[in-house]
């Protein structure tokens, strides 16, 4: 069991990816069903996205007393019934509270089985990963689709979602003796490189150098993703005259790209490293946007949709699977919560900031805010570079920033 554990690993990130792009699809027929308004999905969202971010922040602690297998496991049946709790609501109220252990659920096995594969695996299976992720996103709203396609259900599509990760749950009940197994002996050294460890007396994790930047590039990176994700649509309809649904298309175009990218890139992390592949992607996303922002024919903007996701692949399980390098391997899975908590306030804040900025201006602006979301990502990435390069070279840098 032990040799095709990764395929575990794989299967609870599907699940992960699976809830994530269910409230939008079902939406528009949820909302009629139990008397909501449009915008009350906006406070749903907001509850899961809260109850995400707490958890990844408290993930540290929590794995270091239960152990990655036993969070995972506990974090996997929040979800799963949240999910039936989902299925079986009457009102909008019980939404609301079915919201808080969706998210708790959600953030802890983000972060802990993240951490766990950037310390017990190569780079591949990162990318591999977040592959999965994406095909659960994906399968999200085929499954919701079906029902309401027969017969306007969405509770089926919930239910449906509940039970295969109730069969997860299971699975991941009789692995629980195995992470222990499968976690390799790592000590407390450094790997030849990384940052110093922090974790002495009075030292806070904030103070670790070059922590603020990874943060920032965590937060841009999400900001990106869902800033594209969101307004791309309305982009293209309203600046390339595009229809409704052809716009859809290819923002679905945009999030294939992502998930293909990831399957690909898995290959070539056996090639180049982590911190090639960021800087790569970062540089791919600017030419992505670039053909946003240049005025061109449509066909050049359906490329830069297509090339932000390409570009946006490689990058967050690449940063991701550099945390153990950049700050050692006692603090991965403390910086590993911290890091998944500021993605999610990246993703929850820059896209209606985004858009409040284009209902004030235009639309049109959205490709100058990528470019400035971009560029701010990739400073701080090349920044850390710099930092760790002085530190394996031997120049007088603290563990800490004064």
């Amino acid at each position: 069991m032990v040799k095709y554990f990764i395929i575990i690993i794989y299967l609870a990130f599907i699940s992960l990816g699976l809830p994530d792009s269910l409230l939008g699809a079902a939406w528009p027929v949820m909302r009629l069903d139990l008397d909501a308004s449009l915008e009350a999905a906006g406070m749903i969202a907001m509850t899961i996205t809260f109850g995400t971010i707490v958890s990844s922040l408290f993930s540290e602690k929590l794995i270091k007393r239960f152990g990655t297998g036993k969070i995972t496991f506990i974090s996997v049946f929040a979800t799963a019934a949240a999910l039936l709790g989902f299925s079986l609501s009457n009102s909008y109220i019980w939404l609301i509270i079915c919201a808080i252990p969706l998210g708790l659920g959600a953030g802890s096995v983000d972060a802990g089985l993240n951490n766990f594969v950037a310390l017990n695996y190569k780079a591949h299976h990162m990318s591999w990963l977040h592959c999965f992720w994406g095909i659960g996103v994906t399968m999200g709203p085929v499954i919701i689709s079906r029902g309401i396609k027969s017969n306007n259900d969405w509770r089926s599509g919930y239910l449906t979602i509940s039970i295969i990760q109730f069969v997860l749950v299971v699975i991941l009940f009789f692995s629980i003796p195995v992470w222990s197994k499968v976690s390799k002996n790592t000590n407390a050294e450094n790997t030849p490189g990384s940052m110093p460890q922090a974790e002495g007396p009075g030292v806070r994790v904030f103070k670790i150098k070059g922590l603020k930047l990874a943060l920032t590039a965590f937060f841009f990176y999400c900001g990106i993703e869902a800033t594209t994700g969101l307004w791309g649509s309305s982009y293209l309809v309203n600046i390339k005259n595009m229809s409704p649904a052809d716009a859809a298309r290819w923002i679905s175009a945009y999030y294939a790209g992502i998930t293909i990218g990831r399957f690909i890139v898995g290959f070539i992390t056996m090639k180049l490293s982590s911190k090639t592949l960021i800087r790569c992607g970062q540089i791919i996303v600017v030419i992505g946007v670039i053909l946003l922002l240049l005025p061109l024919p449509v066909q050049f903007s359906l490329a830069g949709f297509v090339l932000i996701g390409l570009g946006c692949a490689p990058i967050f399980p690449a940063m991701l699977h550099e945390t153990p390098n950049r700050f050692g391997k006692n603090n991965s899975q403390k910086i590993m919560g911290l890091q998944m908590a500021i993605a999610y306030v990246g993703g929850a804040l820059l896209p209606p900031a985004s858009g409040y900025i284009a209902a004030k201006t235009t639309i049109r602006v959205l490709p100058l805010l990528l470019l400035f979301f971009t560029v701010s990502m990739l400073a701080a990435s090349e920044l850390i570079n710099l930092t760790l390069k002085k530190n394996s070279t031997g120049d007088p840098i603290n563990s800490t920033e004064n």
